[in-house]
């Protein structure tokens, strides 16, 4: 989650035009201002981390399912966790391989985990020239006003330094900025065009969806409620699909 946020986050502070000015006249706030208020949220964001795993529990879980080119589940990876618990993998016992598969030892892949962890896409002024925003409209998440902002690369040449620079060039999508807190509540990306890997000769990634939603506590901290990823690519000549989703649940505040 935190690398959707930082994309958006570490914007430059531009026109100086409040959300509150701008919604006095009914009309959507202009992309800089709201882009001006996601930046000075992101100078609290590590601090709401901080206070939100301070005061709260949360139970966790973090789920990967691995399929060949037919569908087949070949591998589930569990984890489940309490807040200060270490992460333990669930009991797994893996299907048999159907006729003419490779089994278990399919999943053994350069294209079989996530695209990019949340940590790559964490927003710098760098990062940012690579897209162009627009305002779209307004919505509603769990009773509080958003925003709704969308990005797609921009129409020139973009450094190609690592693998990782390739998922993040060709990512598209849509986030929901809350109004009042300037918190990135919501977020569903996905890639404009397939990404090889080595120039397609190891394998290539030609779906990739990403999505997480956030949820505020009553005293006003952000936490990341569900994240979700499906990637569908090939490793050679073996196709496979990879989907992922994590969950935090039973949040409370610590006694």
């Amino acid at each position: 989650m935190k690398a959707i946020i930082r994309m958006v986050m570490a914007v430059m502070a531009a026109a100086p035009l409040s959300l509150a000015a701008a919604d006095a006249g009914g009309s959507l706030p202009d992309v800089d201002s709201v882009l001006k208020q996601v930046s000075d949220r992101a100078a609290r964001e590590s601090a709401n981390d901080r206070e939100f795993s301070r005061r709260y529990t949360f139970a966790e879980s973090k789920v990967t399912e691995y399929r060949n080119g037919k569908g087949q589940l070949i591998k589930r990876d569990e984890k489940k966790s309490n807040k200060n618990s270490a992460l333990v993998p669930a009991v797994y016992v893996a299907p048999p391989a159907a006729a003419g598969t490779a089994g278990h030892d399919e999943v053994q892949s350069k294209v079989h985990g996530q695209a990019f962890e949340k940590k790559d896409i964490l927003l710098n002024e760098q990062l940012l020239k690579r897209f162009e925003f627009k305002v779209v409209g307004r919505d509603t998440i769990e009773g509080r006003a958003m925003i709704m902002i969308d990005f797609a690369p921009l129409k020139k040449d973009l450094p190609e330094k690592t693998l990782k620079d390739r998922f993040i060039n060709k990512a598209a999508g849509r986030v929901w900025m809350d109004q009042a807190d300037g918190a990135l509540a919501k977020a569903d990306l996905h890639l404009t065009s397939p990404v090889n890997v080595l120039g397609g000769l190891v394998g290539s990634v030609w779906k990739f969806d990403y999505s997480f939603e956030r949820s505020r506590t009553s005293d006003g901290l952000w936490y990341t409620r569900a994240v979700d990823w499906h990637l569908e690519g090939r490793e050679v000549i073996v196709n496979r699909t990879v989907d992922y989703h994590e969950q935090k649940s039973d949040v409370r505040r610590a006694m």
